[in-house]
């Protein structure tokens, strides 16, 4: 990339009391890496105009801080690995020369068998990552593979568990769900019959209120035509029921002098002097008058706003 802004944003930065020197040197700084790091990136390629404000040389000095970070970190990984290389070719030929001098052995003299088991033992060795191939690394090796291991399974045991658990809350979500569902069914089901039956209700309510006008209006017809045709008021169905709560209500308060009549009226008849008994009438002044009771009546109504004498002799003639 080529700055395509650069002169005009170094013209920009001029002033006569030179506040902004210190920025445009950091910025000219900036400018330069970014060209350096882009030449590198591009070798003999061009390089792509950008514009040089301060967010894009901002962010283009950043991305070639970390680009030469990440190649440094990669040369010194690079350098390990050779170097480490460069120690285990050293090692090995001095192991080669310790065999060969000790044992007369060396890997062209190996048989298949042997070139075999030594592959084996070298595949092991790189799988298991040990420093060397000896018998003591092999077992920190094995031994630490089998803790991982146990602490791999009882971690799987572990989730088993969890998903077991999990699991069982799922299933009884998904059953709580269904419940719930099953109820909203029922509640929508029980709603609209009960808006159903409400609106019945409300028809049925209308319906007997219309009617209970159209009664009232009927009945008002008919009692003035009942009043025109000189129909008394006593004979009404209120006048009628008024007279039978006050017949009731007199029978009910005559009911015990009925009951205490009854016990006089079962006593036995007493005795009259020559089968004749008379009653004066003394209200009746000096012209009084008899009346006569025969044995055979067994009483006389009296008038109870009078006052009568028993006499047990028969009545005088006059002259």
């Amino acid at each position: 990339m080529r700055p395509c802004g650069a002169a005009a944003a170094r013209g920009g930065r001029r002033d006569g009391g030179g506040r902004f020197k210190a920025a445009g040197a950091d910025m000219e700084e900036k400018l330069q890496r970014i060209a350096l790091w882009l030449k590198k990136i591009y070798k003999n390629q061009p390089i792509p105009a950008f514009e040089a404000n301060k967010r894009t040389v901002d962010i283009l000095y950043d991305l070639a801080e970390r680009s030469e970070a990440r190649d440094r970190d990669v040369s010194l990984l690079i350098e390990d690995k050779m170097q480490k290389a460069k120690e285990y070719e050293a090692e090995a030929k001095y192991l080669q020369g310790l065999l060969a001098e000790s044992l007369a052995l060396s890997l062209s003299s190996l048989s298949s068998k042997g070139t075999s088991y030594l592959d084996v033992l070298v595949n092991s060795a790189m799988i298991l990552e040990t420093k060397d191939t000896s018998l003591v690394s092999f077992f920190y090796a094995i031994n630490d593979m089998t803790s991982e291991l146990y602490a791999t399974e009882s971690k799987n045991r572990q989730m088993e568990l969890e998903l077991k658990d999990r699991m069982k809350k799922l299933t009884g979500a998904l059953m709580l769900e269904k419940q719930i569902r099953e109820d909203l069914e029922k509640t929508e089901k029980y709603l609209e019959f009960e808006m159903s039956k409400a609106e019945y209700q409300s028809q049925k309510t209308k319906f007997l209120k219309d009617k209970s006008k159209d009664f009232k209006v009927r009945i008002k017809a008919a009692e003035d035509q009942l009043t025109a045709t000189g129909l008394h008021k006593s004979l009404t169905h209120e006048s009628l029921m008024s007279l039978s709560e006050e017949l009731a209500q007199l029978q009910q308060e005559t009911a015990p002098v009925k009951k205490k009549l009854q016990s006089y009226l079962d006593l036995p008849p007493s005795p009259l002097e020559d089968n004749h008994c008379c009653y004066r009438d003394l209200s009746a002044g000096p012209h009084f008058s008899f009346y006569l009771l025969s044995p055979s009546i067994k009483f006389l109504p009296l008038n109870t706003s009078r006052s009568y004498k028993r006499c047990c002799h028969p009545p005088r003639r006059k002259g």
